[in-house]
């Protein structure tokens, strides 16, 4: 492969990326309005918005560094699809299930991104780029943990305000 060829794949792949933190953050932004008994997971959501913040801001920096910029056409595409799927699941009886199993199943999709970016920078000497990709990805895995190690709390609580006749309201 060429270093042109490795280039345009991580350039494509930053923008790649870039448009799925925006969709994240359609999709996190509007489940937070809608919280209403589950105030740790609004917290947790407010902390992940604003590393999402800065996840995009350092992919951001590295495009520059290329160069480059990201796709102003993938970012409104995929924040349209975040907002449609956030949406969807307002509809929901249990929400709150589908907004948790919805944002675990996001955040293990963004972890594989960010190791494929790992490894496509380290394959064309991007070696700048590694510490905000590395960042990023801690930050992706430890979002994805606090998820799967409340699934059960938040189910708990969720089947509790239903059996207490409680709308659940995320």
């Amino acid at each position: 492969m060429t270093d042109n060829q490795t280039r345009e794949i991580f350039v494509t792949g930053l923008r790649n990326a870039h448009a799925m933190e925006n969709q994240a953050l359609s999709i996190m932004k509007p489940q937070i309005k809608r919280i209403e008994n589950y105030p740790e997971i609004a917290a947790k959501l407010e902390q992940h918005i604003a590393e999402t913040d800065g996840q995009i801001q350092r992919l951001e920096d590295i495009l520059a560094g290329l160069d480059e910029d990201h796709s102003s056409l993938k970012d409104m595409a995929l924040s349209l699809t975040g907002a449609m799927a956030a949406m969807g699941h307002s509809v929901a009886g249990d929400e709150i299930l589908k907004n948790s199993f919805a944002n675990y199943a996001f955040e293990n999709f963004e972890i594989a991104a960010y190791k494929s970016l790992l490894t496509v920078a380290e394959a064309g000497g991007y070696s700048a780029a590694t510490t905000g990709l590395q960042a990023s990805l801690a930050e992706e895995r430890a979002m994805a943990e606090w998820l799967d190690a409340n699934i059960v709390a938040v189910t708990t609580k969720f089947l509790s305000l239903r059996e207490a006749g409680e709308t659940a309201k995320i």
